[in-house]
């Protein structure tokens, strides 16, 4: 059943990289020192201004014509600076994500982060403020405030988790040199890294990480087995530092969130993503019920490959079938055509980003592994991805355009009101992936092995999402626990891994080779749980798309709109527009539903000679 092509890789050189020269020249240009004095000067400014004002903390304040010009004046004032702030550090974050050996950039960064560290005294500040107010008569008295309502809300709800004025201030300081610090250090030591892949019969090669990672999908199952087991003497090379940062900034958050009074490491995550417990808990349940399906699927693809005692990890997103392999011309290509099965705006989208150069697309040393998409200004985004031919990275290329379209519905959006938690992030780019899988299902036909290797594809990385995403979650309620008791051993930090991992990948993995040190490889972890937002995401979009197929006009009607609101509301408010009860466990199994009905399909296909 599975005949699979060997491909020409991709060479990294023949591929785009991103241009951000129509924002700034270079780093060391006039250009850039201007908009970052400005930035500098506009936060010196409104520390000033907020002294006049008098805001901060306090006793209550009745709605007085002062206090309503304030708002009118401070809501802009932020939201320009915020604009300013996003530019600059875009800008920054583009270099040094692309290049870890780019000292100009890492030094720039640093400096830009230090000297726009008060800011976070001032959003302290302006929140606290926001609690002595009475805001819905302010709301009703200012355009500014009612513009904003959902956002001063939130302002004024997260001011009831803060420390003192001055406790705040400190913990920003010395954030620059705590968990801003520790994650940089993830950042960098893991684009730095290298692992020899050594495949029995042909010399060893040296490879960044990045790369090494890709080969996951390598059609040659002794050449994803010498990546994986490279892989693991790499990261125990750098092993101790990264646990030694991982400890220092959960045990700085740990510190914080009792400072500020929350109970449970988890709610400020809930609380920044506007989702409850009982939404949570629903997503969460319909997801541990799935869980046998997943472990059906993985147990049909480990026998496809040989596999007797379930898949070992350097399988979980190999290749079966008849798989195609896609140069980088045709990858945009196949985006853009199934982006126009939904509409030629979403299609166009493609184009800008192909001929505007928005697009970063090759694995290479001193590059961050994975894929992301980043607002830079307006409308206009920055997508990196680390593409290998496979269409694994085309669906995660249609990913990372979902998030770029996303940014163009927000961007006649202030900043303020384009606050979009992750919950409601992934809607756009997990729609997108959805567009694209149903595409390429069309697109095969009656070709089994195509089909099988397309339906492979789309559960792969379903599975990621709503197993291994779980796994992570578990691993990061265990890690935060204990480090309320002290620090981590590197031993114990790959046993909790490995627990979490045996609780959610069960009998569909071979308990002989999962992957200890998931751990290290994955910097989410120094972003409080920013796990399960991928998973409601995911079935959040399934749903949406479901929605779209019943009714498509309808659906176009009031979807970008629903986009351009995602700053605006909760998760369940939002997802009311579509008559989505996120609160309800039927939702997420039903999403669930469809990934299992794919699970099907693809199971009878292994089953057949």
């Amino acid at each position: 059943m599975t005949t699979v092509e060997q491909p020409t890789e991709p060479d990294a050189d023949d591929l785009p990289r991103w241009d951000v020269t129509p924002f700034f020249p270079s780093i060391g240009s006039r250009q850039f020192a201007v908009a970052h004095e400005e930035v500098t000067g506009e936060i010196a400014r409104l520390q000033a201004r907020f002294d006049e004002l008098g805001i901060r903390g306090g006793d209550p304040l009745p709605t007085t014509d002062e206090v309503v010009a304030a708002v009118d004046e401070v809501v802009p004032a932020f939201n320009q600076l915020l604009a300013q702030m996003r530019l600059v550090g875009s800008y920054l974050y583009a270099h040094t994500t692309t290049d870890a050996r780019n000292d100009e950039a890492s030094g720039a960064q640093s400096r830009y982060q230090a000297d726009t560290a008060p800011f976070a005294t001032l959003d302290n500040r302006f929140d606290a403020w926001l609690a002595r107010l009475d805001l819905a008569e302010v709301t009703a008295r200012s355009t500014e405030a009612a513009d904003h309502a959902y956002a001063l809300v939130r302002g004024a709800r997260a001011a009831q988790h803060q420390m003192s004025e001055a406790e705040e201030d400190l913990a920003s300081e010395l954030a620059l040199t705590g968990g801003r610090a520790w994650a940089k250090l993830h950042a960098d030591l893991t684009a730095r890294l290298t692992a020899t892949v050594a495949v029995p019969g042909a010399e060893p090669e040296t490879l960044p990480m990045s790369v090494v990672r890709g080969l996951a999908t390598h059609p040659d199952a002794a050449r994803r087995r010498a990546a994986y087991e490279g892989e693991l003497e790499a990261w125990d090379t750098v092993a101790v530092p990264l646990a030694t940062a991982l400890n220092a900034f959960k045990g700085e958050a740990n510190t914080l969130n009792r400072r500020r009074g929350w109970t449970d490491s988890l709610d400020p995550a809930l609380e920044h993503n506007g989702v409850t417990p009982e939404i949570l808990a629903a997503m969460q349940e319909a997801v541990v019920a799935s869980l046998p399906h997943w472990h059906r699927y993985l147990r049909a693809k480990a026998a496809l490959l040989g596999h007797a005692d379930g898949l070992p990890w350097w399988d979980l997103i190999a290749p079966v079938g008849s798989p195609r392999r896609f140069a980088w011309p045709e990858a945009t290509a196949s985006v853009r055509d199934a982006f126009a099965t939904y509409s030629p705006r979403l299609a166009r989208l493609v184009d800008t980003a192909v001929d505007e150069a928005w697009i970063d697309a090759g694995p290479r040393a001193g590059k961050v592994g994975g894929a992301f998409c980043m607002s830079v200004q307006g409308g206009v985004s920055r997508v990196l991805c680390n593409f290998d031919g496979s269409f694994d990275s085309v669906q995660t290329l249609a990913h990372e355009l979902g998030h770029a379209y996303h940014n163009v519905n927000l961007g006649d959006r202030t900043p303020m009101q384009r606050n979009t938690p992750m919950a409601l992030a992934e809607t756009a780019s997990i729609f997108c992936e959805t567009i694209m899988v149903q595409a390429g299902l069309a697109a095969v036909g009656d070709d089994a092995g195509g089909r099988l290797a397309l339906l492979d594809g789309d559960l792969a990385g379903a599975c990621q999402v709503v197993v291994d995403i779980h796994s992570r979650f578990l691993f990061e309620r265990a890690l935060s626990s204990e480090r309320e008791h002290g620090v981590l051993s590197v031993d114990r930090l790959r046993e909790l891994m490995l627990e979490a991992q045996a609780a959610t990948y069960g009998p569909g993995v071979d308990p002989a080779f999962r992957h200890r040190d998931m751990w290290a490889v994955k910097g989410h972890y120094y972003t409080a749980y920013y796990n399960w937002p991928y998973t409601f995401g995911l079935l959040f979009g399934i749903g949406l798309y479901a929605e779209f197929q019943r009714d498509p006009e309808r659906f176009r009607a009031g979807y970008d709109d629903l986009l351009s609101a995602t700053g605006l509301g909760d998760a369940a408010t939002l997802a009311a527009r579509f008559g989505i009860d996120v609160a309800d466990v039927a939702f997420w199994t039903a999403s669930l539903d469809v990934l299992t009905a794919r699970i099907d399909e693809f199971t009878a296909a292994a089953d057949q000679p």
